[in-house]
């Protein structure tokens, strides 16, 4: 493992993205604990690729249009439910969001990052370049990185959503910016190519 990988791992953690953006929202309008369950549900989602990328079916799925079209598609499909369930959220003004159920967040959590594309191609174009052999080692120092990166972010959130508990209509609005960064992200992803 290099310094190299590390620095791209943190990165590509920290990055806004669609994991990113359900984390501080999650953060933000649930608290500290819902926060961390969207973190721990985005680095599941890392999981499935990190265990394809060991496999040879890895290179079935790097070889396929088709596959990566799939992939591409499904994302852009669940990144407009999530934008659409966003919206719906901070439809009336309330000091906080009720929080859901863990499993939910979780699921939710763990689902975005299972359908990313930008995720498949990590674990498929970058992750090769640096292994000699150590991809489980690798892999694995990559998902703690992904959960640190966003339990931080999580953190940080909960103590902004604290602050703007105090003024619940920022909370409406809040949630309303984060469906139309979800909403421009599903559609930079549907435009994106292969």
């Amino acid at each position: 493992m290099t310094i190299e990988f590390v620095l791209l791992a943190l990165a590509l953690s920290a990055l806004p993205g669609p994991g990113v953006l359900f984390t501080v929202s999650t953060g933000i309008t649930q608290g500290a604990r819902a926060g961390l369950l969207a973190a721990v549900g985005c680095a599941l989602g890392v999981l499935p690729h990190f265990l394809l990328s060991l496999t040879s079916a890895a290179r079935v799925l790097q070889q396929s249009a088709v596959a990566f079209e799939i992939i591409k598609w499904l994302g852009v499909a669940y990144l407009l439910f999530l934008a659409y369930t966003l919206w719906r959220k901070g439809s009336s003004p309330i000091e906080r969001l009720p929080v859901q159920h863990p499993w939910r967040i979780l699921g939710s959590g763990a689902l975005i990052n299972l359908l990313n594309p930008k995720v498949v191609l990590f674990f498929l174009a970058f992750l090769p370049r640096y292994t000699d052999g150590n991809e489980a080692v690798l892999g694995a120092v990559f998902v703690a990185i992904v959960l640190g990166v966003l339990a931080l972010y999580a953190a940080l959130a909960s103590r902004l959503g604290d602050r703007m508990a105090r003024r619940p209509r920022s909370v409406v609005w809040t949630q309303r910016v984060f469906a139309g960064v979800v909403l421009l992200a599903a559609a930079r992803l549907g435009f994106a190519t292969s």
